[in-house]
């Protein structure tokens, strides 16, 4: 049971990320203001190929960080991004990853997006189709 914990105050905060991000949801307006930017796991292995600068931010919890992660990722929690956002910087490629569902990492992006980040995108499918490709994981 203790286990669970974790778990249900992670899922209370993606809730209260939701209900944050629904009510701000009408100011976005219609048409391409509402999307995300969504990258493949490929096109962003290609960007690390290629020495573009991006900074991987891992919305995972910080013992799944430890067990594996993108070159040279930043980890960041989802039940600990309202109070850290400001770690995420403001210039270059972010990209926002997680092994959940694409709705609950559109979360951490929409509310980064409110908070004034305009440099986001998210890693689709996640982190497990990076691994599965065979791409570099650091430890």
């Amino acid at each position: 049971m203790a286990g669970r914990a974790p778990l249900r105050l992670a899922g209370a905060v993606v809730a209260w990320l939701l209900a944050v991000t629904a009510l701000g949801a009408g100011a976005a307006g219609a048409g391409h203001a509402a999307m995300v930017n969504v990258l493949d796991v490929d096109y962003v292995r290609g960007q690390y190929e290629k020495g573009r600068k991006l900074t991987a931010i891992d919305l995972r919890s910080a013992e799944e960080f430890r067990k594996g992660h993108l070159p040279g990722a930043q980890s960041l929690p989802m039940d600990e991004l309202t109070a850290r956002f400001a770690e995420v910087p403001r210039h270059d490629l972010v990209v926002l990853y997680c092994d959940c569902a694409r709705s609950e990492v559109e979360v951490a992006y929409w509310f980064l997006r409110r908070q004034g980040w305009r440099n986001l995108s998210v890693l689709d499918p996640g982190f497990t189709a990076w691994g599965q490709r065979g791409y570099p994981v650091e430890r």
